[in-house]
C-alpha cells in the first residue's frame, strides 16, 4: 500500500486530485487543507507517515513553500510533489530549490500527475533502501585523489558527512565537528602543502593569500600536485588520513594553537580546530601527512 497525502485548500481541487489518484490500485489517499494541518498529521504518533506529499503552493495558514521547508526539517525522506498554478511560478522554483522532488502544473494533472508520482515514488524507494542498507553497514573504507580546488574539497566533506549520518556514526554534534576538522585538514593540504602559500601571508594580506593560491593552481609544479585522502569508518569511529604532495614541513615548528596569544592569528587556527574536535591528530615526520581519529561513544541503557 502507498499512502499519499494531498494538501490543498480548494475542496474542488482535492476532489479532482483524489479522483485521479484513486484510479491506481493500492494507493490510499488522505487530505489536508493547508500546510499547518498537514504537519499536524505528520506529527501524530498514532499513524504512519505518508509515502509522498502532493501539495498546492498557495494556501492559507502555511503555504506549499513553508510546508516543503518543514518536511525537509522533520521528515526529509518523505518526497514532496508540487501542484503549480498560474502566478505561483516563483514560489515553485524556490520550493524546488529548497527540496521539493518534482512538480505538476494544475492544467496538466490528467496527463502528468500519476506518471510523475510513480517516478518520484520509485526514486524515493531506492533512497530509503540505500539508507536502510547504510544503517546496517559495519564499515567502509575509501580513497580519493583530489586536486586543489576548494569546491571539490568541501564537496568531499559533505559526501563523508552523508555517509556518517546514514550509518548513524557519532552524534550530530560530533559529525559536524569532525567535518570541520576534515575540511581544515584538506584546505591546509591544498594551500600550505601543495600550493605552498604561507598562512603568514594571510595575516598581512588576506586577499593576496587567496590570489596567490589561485595563481599557483595554474603553474607547475603546484598545479600537478594532488591530495590523497584515506577514509575509514566503522562502528568504533572514524579515521581520516590526508596527504599532500608538497615539500612538507617540520611539525615541531607548529605554534601552540591553545596559547591565547595565538588564538587571533590565522596561523594555527585549523590545527586548533582539528585537535579540539578529534581525539587524535598526528603528523608524519615529513609534515605532509596528517592522521586524525574520532572514537564513537558507546551509549549504554541504564536498568
Amino acid at each position: 500500500m502507498v499512502n499519499i497525502l494531498v494538501v490543498d485548500d480548494s475542496t474542488i481541487d482535492r476532489k479532482i486530485v483524489g479522483g485521479l489518484l484513486k484510479k491506481v490500485p493500492d494507493w490510499v489517499i488522505d487530505f489536508a487543507q493547508n500546510g499547518l494541518e498537514a504537519m499536524e498529521l505528520l506529527r501524530r504518533t498514532d499513524r504512519d507517515h505518508p509515502d509522498l506529499i502532493l501539495t498546492d503552493l498557495q494556501m492559507p495558514e502555511m503555504n506549499g513553500l513553508e510546508l516543503v521547508n518543514e518536511v525537509q526539517q522533520e521528515c526529509p525522506l518523505i518526497p514532496v510533489v508540487l501542484m503549480t498554478a498560474q502566478g505561483s511560478e516563483a514560489i515553485a522554483v524556490e520550493a524546488l530549490q529548497t527540496g521539493a522532488s518534482s512538480y505538476v502544473p494544475k492544467k496538466q494533472l490528467v496527463e502528468m500527475l500519476i506518471k510523475t508520482i510513480q517516478q518520484v515514488l520509485s526514486a524515493s524507494g531506492e533512497r530509503k533502501t540505500k539508507k536502510t542498507l547504510a544503517e546496517k553497514m559495519e564499515s567502509i573504507s575509501c580513497q580519493f585523489k583530489l586536486n586543489n580546488d576548494p569546491v571539490i574539497l568541501t564537496s568531499l566533506v559533505s559526501y563523508i558527512q552523508g555517509i556518517l549520518s546514514d550509518m548513524q556514526i557519532l552524534s550530530e554534534t560530533d559529525r559536524l565537528r569532525t567535518g570541520v576538522a576534515l575540511e581544515e585538514a584538506l584546505l591546509n593540504a591544498a594551500y600550505h602543502g601543495n600550493l605552498e602559500v604561507s598562512s603568514e601571508l594571510r595575516e598581512v594580506d588576506h586577499a593576496r593569500f587567496y590570489d596567490l593560491a589561485k595563481e599557483r593552481t595554474q603553474i607547475a609544479p603546484y598545479m600537478d600536485r594532488r591530495i590523497l585522502v584515506d577514509v575509514s569508518i566503522d562502528q568504533a569511529g572514524i579515521r581520516y588520513q590526508v596527504r599532500d604532495e608538497g615539500p612538507g614541513f617540520d611539525p615541531s615548528t607548529l605554534p601552540d594553537p591553545t596559547d591565547p596569544a595565538n588564538l587571533e592569528r590565522p596561523c594555527g587556527r585549523g590545527l586548533l580546530l582539528m585537535r579540539t574536535f578529534m581525539d587524535e591528530v598526528n603528523y608524519n615526520d615529513c609534515g605532509n601527512e596528517v592522521t586524525m581519529r574520532k572514537r564513537a561513544v558507546k551509549t549504554t541503557s541504564s536498568s
